[in-house]
């Protein structure tokens, strides 16, 4: 019997991963430390590669499938140098197994197809369909300083998420291993897992390879007894997450861990195999709106692991509303035994009950 949505994790997975490839090798080949992206940085340069990878293979399998994705081709367009550079990358970029580089197929025919590929990813979502969400680096100062970053690929329909991937270089393979801010240093062993989930069937992880998929394992979140023993991650950047109110919620709850920061949606796959507990992203606008490339994924892989995602006023995350998650604020991310009681303290400490 076929497994609902077997196909399209597949291919997810290994698309994500040939998709890492290129990462990885932007990151060890060009400048490190530059932090803007309106040039030729390896932040640029390896988003646009590892989307037009992603795409390239979605085309390949699921031509009529909807598309959000961070980037697209407007600046490449206007700078051949930046272009060519991109494109001698993606070209360059296949798994080491040829049968799975095979299944993948398609692939990005010539520089004006590149363009093509990338422009693929400017649909607007909604709640009817299929869309994929793709975010090729989730976490980008996590990827400059060889920290912690994401490469997210998510499969909505009608609006709920059903596929989700991360491909996490930067993690320690071991399930067990304590979550910790340092983890990820470049060079270290035994480094990169892949966290995928499909909806009722639960979440997965496995060793980030460069050839076919390698076996993976059931994760399950924590089973959390005593709030003094949770840990607890939030997001590095302040202006990602209000820091100062955290720190009260962690307080009342009773936590006496230090918060752990690490960039990417890594957190979300962190706590989602019990290396961590509680994931908080707290509003610092009312403003803002966060986007849902760099939530579907994460969000159901935790929920598939025993957890529950919703936003500050306990409503799950709305991903058919649009490119962003319109209808929601801030993410509270808990075992599912625990998340009632984290949302009621993060509420007293908003002033929203």
């Amino acid at each position: 019997m076929t497994t609902l949505y077997a196909r399209e994790l597949e291919i997810a997975q290994l698309a994500v991963q040939r998709a890492a490839i290129l990462t990885k090798r932007v990151f060890l080949e060009k400048a490190k430390g530059t932090v803007s992206k309106d040039d030729a940085s390896p932040v640029t340069i390896g988003d646009f590669g590892a989307q037009a990878l992603i795409i390239a293979a979605l085309r390949a399998h699921f031509p009529h499938d909807a598309i959000v994705a961070e980037e697209e081709a407007a600046q490449l367009r206007a700078d051949a140098g930046l272009r060519d550079l991109i494109w001698g990358l993606v070209r360059e970029t296949k798994l080491e197994d040829v049968a799975a580089e095979g299944l993948l197929g398609g692939g990005v025919r010539d520089v004006e197809d590149l363009m093509e590929v990338l422009d693929r990813g400017r649909s607007e979502g909604g709640r009817i369909g299929r869309v994929w969400t793709i975010d090729p680096i989730d976490g980008t100062k996590g990827f400059l300083r060889g920290g912690q970053y994401a490469i997210a690929l998510a499969l909505l329909e009608d609006g709920d998420v059903k596929v989700g991937v991360l491909g996490c270089p930067n993690l320690p393979v071991d399930d067990a291993a304590p979550l910790a801010a340092e983890v990820g240093a470049e060079g270290e062993d035994g480094m990169g897992v892949v966290f995928s989930a499909v909806v009722g069937q639960g979440a997965t992880s496995r060793p980030l390879g460069a050839g076919g998929l390698a076996e993976g394992k059931r994760i399950q979140m924590r089973e959390v007894k005593e709030m003094a023993g949770a840990s607890f991650c939030e997001s590095v950047e302040s202006g990602h997450s209000n820091q100062s109110e955290a720190a009260q919620i962690a307080q009342k709850l009773g936590i006496t861990k230090p918060s752990v920061r690490m960039d990417s949606q890594a957190k979300y796959g962190s706590i989602a195999r019990g290396a961590g507990d509680i994931y908080l992203r707290l509003p610092t606008s009312k403003t803002y709106q966060e986007k849902i490339w760099d939530h579907a994924a994460g969000d159901l892989i935790v929920r598939e692991a025993g957890g529950q995602v919703t936003d500050t006023k306990g409503q799950r995350l709305d991903f058919g509303v649009g490119r962003t998650l319109a209808s929601n604020s801030g993410v509270i991310a808990a075992p599912a035994a625990v998340h009632g009681r984290v949302l009621e303290v993060v509420q007293e400490v908003l002033g929203l009950n």
